[in-house]
């Protein structure tokens, strides 16, 4: 059977969680997640059909040790939560303003 390894809260990391973050695809997973509020399968999250399960099982297993996610088996998925309430407690206000950055169109300077 496979266990999952979660950091206890106090285990997140503001290091670790910028760092899952930092990546284009994990950020669109957690963003997803976020508006849908809910588990969702790892299939479901993914930000694009094509991408490699190998690759999405990585960019899943780098959210959940830095403390974003909760992964539960289920028969043959691997459902997903946001582990908001925990990242709150830690760092109030850190995701909601990522998040709330994510959709500004980049402005350079002019």
């Amino acid at each position: 059977m496979v266990q999952f390894v979660h950091p206890s809260r106090d285990d997140i990391t503001l290091e670790g969680v910028l760092a899952a973050l930092s990546d284009p695809m994990r950020l669109r997973i957690v963003k997803s997640m976020v508006s849908r509020h809910g588990c969702m399968s790892c299939t479901e999250a993914a930000p694009c059909p094509e991408m490699a399960k190998s690759t999405l099982s990585n960019h899943f297993r780098i959210l959940r040790e830095a403390g974003l996610i909760h992964t539960e088996k289920k028969g043959v998925e691997h459902r997903n939560v946001i582990r908001q309430d925990d990242i709150e407690a830690r760092f109030p206000g850190l995701l909601r303003t990522i998040l709330g950055f994510c959709d500004e169109p980049h402005q350079g300077k002019d």
